[in-house]
């Protein structure tokens, strides 16, 4: 910011661990936005976090993993990097997605995603 909206900085990490070669995302807005890193690399994605800096190392292959959401925009960075990996993933804690994405599984559907909700 003000170059580019913090609220996409999760998506757009997302697209980044797919992305060839390095990336960086600086946050100077909100400490704590940086929660999804965690879940992020279960997929196999190589983010090191220092201070207000995620160091983001592009990676051809995600593997597909159990991850949890931690907020709205976070939820929606797992659902992208679940749906560009290898295998199966799942996503619990999903109240976050529907509080901030109605039906979100349905949308991803209709463009030809394979992804559905299991209600527990």
């Amino acid at each position: 910011y003000p170059g580019f909206p913090t609220d996409l900085q999760a998506q757009w990490m997302a697209l980044m661990m797919r992305a060839k070669g390095n990336s960086i995302i600086t946050e100077e807005i909100y400490c704590d936005r940086f929660t999804h890193i965690a879940e992020l690399s279960r997929f196999g994605a190589h983010i090191e976090l220092k201070n207000n800096k995620a160091y983001v190392q592009g990676n051809d292959v995600l593997k597909g993993a159990p991850v949890m959401s931690t907020d709205i925009r976070a939820s929606a960075s797992l659902i992208l990097a679940a749906l560009s990996a290898e295998g199966r993933s799942s996503i619990s804690r999903i109240y976050h997605i529907d509080r901030g994405y109605e039906k979100i599984e349905r949308k991803f559907a209709n463009l030809n995603a394979d992804i559905i909700r299991i209600k527990d």
